[in-house]
């Protein structure tokens, strides 16, 4: 096993994707380490938004990865490996489950789990990643102003053991990570794609430009949101270049 090899638990950190670039930076982290707390009272998402999350509730961890083997052009392979990874942890309790690009988790309509990689790239070398995951488990009530957030415990009615949990998430990442350092890029890529959130519908979206009508195709291999419009136009979009709508 690569990921969960070592298992470092904080009771409280600001961040585990900090805490654990400041790890990387100044010791010698072996690869897979996951670094887990109970609570984050800095947790960091996407553009810096925030991350909410009730103390002892739900899975916040960072993974310290050394992907030599993939180039910084195919960085976006990292946040796919990981997608699937949450997404096989999820289907041993829920269904609908679906990766809304780039990485968040969606169970139907509601996010439950997302993901913040920071890759430190030298040249054509990827030195280390730090894949932050937060899950959704056992916290019931949400007072953020996040739009829908949801949990393993809203949707089934269940709690679950954290430890449990950490071990089946670890195991599943692990597998995925596997296929990426063994180059199985087309299955994880095809999975991928299976699991788009809106692929193939026809819905609302915004750009800079204009909001308009179209339909998600695929993800190039490099990341971008592919969309195709009403009049059978191609547009390519990078993270925050597009607004999903309603």
């Amino acid at each position: 096993m690569i990921i969960g090899s070592k298992l470092l638990f904080y009771k409280n950190l600001p961040s585990t994707n900090t805490f654990a670039a400041a790890m990387v930076r100044e010791n010698s982290v072996p690869e897979g380490s996951i670094i887990i707390t109970d609570y984050q009272s800095a947790g960091r998402g996407q553009m810096g938004n925030r991350w909410e999350s009730e103390e002892n509730k739900n899975l916040l961890i960072s993974i310290v990865l050394f992907p030599s083997m993939i180039h910084p052009a195919e960085q976006f392979l990292l946040s796919t490996a990981v997608s699937l990874g949450i997404c096989d942890f999820l289907r041993a309790h829920t269904g609908e489950i679906s990766i809304k690009w780039p990485n968040d988790i969606y169970v139907k309509n509601d996010k439950i789990a997302g993901i913040l990689i920071e890759n430190s790239i030298m040249g054509d070398i990827i030195e280390h990643t730090i894949a932050g995951i937060g899950i959704n488990i056992n916290q019931e009530i949400f007072i953020s102003n996040a739009p829908n957030p949801v949990s393993l415990a809203n949707i089934t009615g269940k709690q679950y053991d954290l430890t449990e949990s950490l071990s089946l998430l670890a195991s599943c990442l692990d597998k995925r990570y596997k296929l990426l350092i063994s180059e199985n890029y087309d299955i994880l890529r095809s999975d991928y794609l299976s699991l788009l959130y809106r692929r193939d519908q026809w819905h609302k979206y915004q750009d800079q430009a204009e909001i308009f009508t179209g339909r998600i195709l695929k993800v190039s291999d490099t990341g971008r949101l592919i969309i195709e419009r009403e009049d059978g136009s191609l547009n390519e979009y990078d993270f925050k270049e597009v607004e999903f709508l309603l």
